[in-house]
This record gives C-alpha cells, sequence and structure tokens, in this order.
C-alpha cells in the first residue's frame, strides 16, 4: 500500500518534525505518513541489506544472531525464519497495556526513524505502519519489561508481531488476535525480509513516545498552576510587587521572567489587589505566594530543555546496525541506548515535582487561618460543624510527597543484561512511563488549589478578582459548586483535576497565556 493513497493523515518530514506536530497525533488521533522524498533513501537502504543477506560476509542482524549470539552465522535459507524468531522470542512485556494515544505516537515515532533511509527495511514495511495507523490497527503493547538499552525491546516486539499477524491488538475499540485484526482491517501481516526484525524492535520509540506524553501533560499542568497560582495570590490578598519585570529581567531566566509576566497580566483590574496595595502592613509574603515565578519558571526551562532533547529522538534513528548508503556498508554501534530519553524524563519528573510541591504549599496556606489572612479555618463558612477542605489539603500532601519519590532520577540506576553483553543500560523506559502517574498527580493537586482559590476569592465579596481569573472561576463553578457545607469532596477533586488535566481551566484566557514549549532562548543583563 502506497503512502500517497492514505487520506487525512499528518505528512511527517523525517528530521524535520516538531513537537506541535508529534502533541497534534497524540492527542487528536489523526494517522501520520512519511513525504514520499523519504522513499529513495529507504529503498536504497533496503537495496543495500539485501545486497548483505546474499554474501557470505557476516553482517551482524541480517545473517548472524542477536546479542551474545551474534558469532553464530545463519544460513541464507533461515533469514526469514531468524527475523520471526526475533520478534516472538522478544515478546516479553508484562503489566497493564500502554494506553492508545501513546502506542499511535510510538508508531509514528518509528516510522520517523525508519524514514530516514538507514534501517534497510522495505518501503512495503513503513507502508504497512503507516496503514495499520490510518485504519486504527493499534498492537496491545504492555507497559514492563524495557530496561532501554538495545532499544525498548520487549514493546517494540509486541508492535511488530501484530504486523506479521501474531500478538494482539485494538480495533474498532475491540481487543482481539493481531492477525484478526489485520483482517477486519482489511491489512495482509507481512513476511519480515533481512534485518527489518532488527530494525523494527531496536530504537528508543517506546521510550521517547512515554517521555513525550509526560512532557505534553507536563506542559499542560505548568500553564495550569501559573493560572492557579495567580488566583491563590488574590485570595490570600498577597502582594503582586514580587512580579515586576524589573526583578526578572535582573535575574535573566526567560521562564521565571515569563511566568511574571503573565501573572502580571492574569491579575491586572484585580479589585482584591487594589483594596489593598495602600496601607498593606505585610513587607513579604511567604515563599509559595513570592517565589512563584522563580520556582514554577525554572521547571518551565527545564521542560523545554528536556522537550530540545525528545525532539532530536524523535527524529532520530536509533536502531541497530545502521545502514550508511553513501559508504556502502553496514555498521554496528549503539544508537539504541536510551540514556538521552532517561536523562529528558529525569527532567520533567523533576518539574513536576517541584510544581506540586510549591502549588501544595499555596493549599496549605490558605486553609491555615494563621497564614491565610482573614479567611475562615479550612476554607469553610461554618468552621467547626464543618471541616471544609481540611482533608483535601491533606491528599495535596500525600499526592507531593509520592510525586517527591517519582522524582528519584531513574538514569542513575543500571543492571547488566543479556549476558552482559548489555552491560550497562539507561531505564529509559522506567524514567518515562512514572511520568503519567506524576501528571496525574499534579492533576488533583492543582485541582484542589483551584478549589481552594476559588473559595478564598469569594470570601473576599463584593470584591472581585481580574476579569480573566472570574472568567477561569466561573468555569470551574460550572463543575465543582461552592462549598457552603460538608460534602463528599472526592468527587469534587476529581472533577477539579479532570479539569486541569484537559486543559479547560486556561483555554477561555489563551490571549495571557503566550507561553510556548518550544520559545525563549536564555536572557541575561548586558551589565
Amino acid at each position: 500500500m502506497s503512502a500517497t493513497l492514505i487520506p487525512g493523515a499528518v505528512l511527517l518530514e523525517p528530521g524535520a518534525v516538531r513537537l506541535e506536530e508529534l502533541e497534534r497525533i497524540w492527542r487528536s488521533g489523526l494517522a501520520a505518513r512519511l513525504d514520499d522524498r523519504a522513499r529513495p533513501a529507504i529503498e536504497a537502504a533496503a537495496a543495500l541489506v539485501a545486497a548483505a543477506a546474499r554474501g557470505e560476509e557476516a553482517v551482524y542482524g541480517v545473517n548472524t544472531g542477536f546479542g551474545k549470539l551474534a558469532s553464530v552465522k545463519i544460513a541464507a535459507d533461515d533469514t526469514a525464519l531468524l527475523q520471526r524468531n526475533l520478534i516472538l522470542s522478544h515478546c516479553c512485556g508484562v503489566g497493564e497495556p500502554l494506553d492508545s494515544s501513546t502506542v499511535r505516537l510510538m508508531m509514528t515515532l518509528k516510522l520517523l526513524s525508519l524514514g530516514r533511509g538507514a534501517s534497510g527495511v522495505r518501503m512495503e514495511t513503513v507502508a504497512l505502519i503507516e496503514a495499520m495507523l490510518a485504519r486504527g490497527v493499534l498492537p496491545v503493547i504492555p507497559r514492563q519489561g524495557s530496561v532501554g538499552a538495545s532499544g525498548d525491546l520487549a514493546p517494540l516486539a509486541h508492535m511488530t508481531a501484530v504486523m506479521i499477524g501474531e500478538g494482539e491488538a485494538l480495533f474498532n475499540g475491540q481487543r482481539m488476535a493481531g492477525a484478526e485484526a489485520m483482517s477486519r482491517a482489511g491489512l495482509v501481516p507481512i513476511t519480515l525480509g533481512p534485518k527489518e526484525g532488527l530494525a523494527l524492535i531496536n530504537g528508543t520509540q517506546f521510550s521517547t513516545a512515554c517521555a513525550l506524553a509526560g512532557l505534553f501533560e507536563g506542559w499542560c499542568n505548568a500553564r495550569a498552576a501559573i493560572v492557579s497560582a495567580s488566583l491563590s495570590t488574590d485570595a490570600i490578598m498577597g502582594s503582586t510587587a514580587p512580579l515586576v519585570d524589573a526583578i526578572h529581567e535582573l535575574r535573566g531566566h526567560p521562564g521565571q521572567i515569563e511566568v511574571a509576566r503573565i501573572m502580571r497580566a492574569l491579575m491586572q483590574g484585580s479589585e482584591i489587589r487594589e483594596s489593598h496595595r495602600d496601607g498593606d502592613s505585610r513587607v513579604q509574603d511567604p515563599y509559595c505566594i513570592r517565589c512563584q515565578p522563580q520556582v514554577t519558571g525554572a521547571a518551565i526551562d527545564l521542560m523545554r530543555s528536556a522537550g530540545r532533547t525528545l525532539a532530536i529522538e524523535a527524529n532520530a534513528v536509533t536502531d541497530n546496525p545502521l545502514v550508511l548508503v553513501g559508504e556502502g556498508r553496514i555498521v554496528s554501534g549503539g544508537n539504541f541506548h536510551g540514556e538521552p530519553v532517561a536523562f529528558a524524563a529525569d527532567m520533567i519528573a523533576l518539574a513536576l515535582s517541584e510544581i506540586g510541591a510549591i502549588a501544595q504549599r499555596r493549599v496549605a496556606l490558605m486553609v491555615d487561618p494563621t497564614l491565610s489572612f482573614d479567611l475562615p479555618p479550612f476554607l469553610t463558612p461554618d468552621p467547626g460543624l464543618n471541616s471544609g477542605l481540611m482533608i483535601a489539603e491533606v491528599t495535596t500532601a500525600a499526592l507531593m510527597s509520592e510525586n517527591k519519590h517519582l522524582a528519584h532520577p531513574c538514569s542513575t540506576d543500571s543492571t547488566p543484561t543479556s549476558a552482559n553483553q548489555e552491560d550497562h543500560v539507561s531505564m529509559s523506559a522506567h524514567g518515562a512511563l512514572r511520568l503519567r502517574r506524576m501528571n496525574a498527580n499534579l492533576n488533583a493537586i492543582l485541582g484542589v488549589e483551584f478549589m481552594c482559590a476559588a473559595q478564598g476569592v469569594e470570601f473576599r465579596a463584593p470584591l472581585k478578582t481580574s476579569a480573566g481569573l472570574q472568567v477561569v472561576l466561573e468555569r470551574l463553578r460550572q463543575h465543582v459548586p461552592s462549598l457552603e457545607g460538608d460534602r463528599l469532596l472526592a468527587p469534587d477533586i476529581e472533577a477539579a483535576a479532570a479539569l486541569v488535566r484537559d486543559g479547560l481551566l486556561t483555554c477561555d484566557i489563551e490571549s495571557a497565556l503566550r507561553l510556548e514549549p518550544e520559545a525563549a532562548v536564555a536572557r541575561h543583563p548586558s551589565g
């Protein structure tokens, strides 16, 4: 099936795909296909592999065994069976299946890698991945089993198994045998050619897809945290003096400068702020209010740095051996090692943990009558009889602590595998997978902060917050009513967390949130 026959797909240029394109595929469910200009390079590499398969010289992955068995020469008649056995033997994943959006992204990343023309697969193999994406055949991929070393071997083997009519897949929302899913979609499984199995399971596409999903979710949380921080500042009648632009320009970090700018814009015109601008006896607010740009801005800069690494990795060739068409040879290397992805995932984890840590302190500030500047204890109008948001704050503390544990670096871990052939591994899969759990925890922390901040702002009536933040408050109240007396709060927290996760508390104020994942280079004062 030719790539040009696939309608409605995102067109990918191997080596030049941007994060925003990948996020669109991840969020929207759109299919993807390679630009036809990638075809000559793919075909040239495949021809070089075919020639090597016919030759007498031992070429790793083409006519030899794998890993510790690389010294075992394989007869030409057995190369197809060699590749099939490779896939079947490597389908060793366990645990819950990876979500469909990330599976789709993983397949897209594999397309990008193969599209560079250094893997030696045939065009029909590439076209089959495109067709599976177009027709909604998504392999069932267990989440556990990769150490991010010789690539994400087990997860990618489960992907490839469906391509050869094995394994399991989702089709039209139903889980079924891979062969049945392919048949229902009108697709024919392939017989793998020389090196194709190895090209498909070598690589970092599972780790990278999971890390990118964590980045995309994290970016949504970071934007929400700027808004929740602004609303919390108004709720406790905090000072906006620490947001003065000159303070942040003197330090020069772009994320810090941007967060302060956005918070100033969001709070502009707040009646609450104007009511205590003059005669305010407080010299300084606690750090969780005063240092919001410094903390959240630093986290944003860290996520941008991770994003740059992941953008490179998304466009990279990471299988082995590589087909160097210009040199006419096939060379073994180590591009499959997931260390860059592991580092990026660890950076994202640190950012998520710190965004949640300072947000949790803002929640604690608002519910504590000794610190919240005239707000009632636990933000309930009738404290004592009612406990209000007392235990909601405890929940945020639990989630914050869990994220701190999860933020422990995975990239510093290693264990030898495969009879010590793979004696240093990256643990990139572990690092990337934990980001989804951390983001879900952060959704809930920020959801509770929005609940507390909204309650606090409403206690300031008849004074109102700014027009922009009032819109946010009204959107929240469509799903989470004001807390007048104690009620079951778990559904409220779940609803608020979902609003954060889906970006619904920031969608009405996009003009104020001019914050891009790939923006900003560092600025430093010249003097």
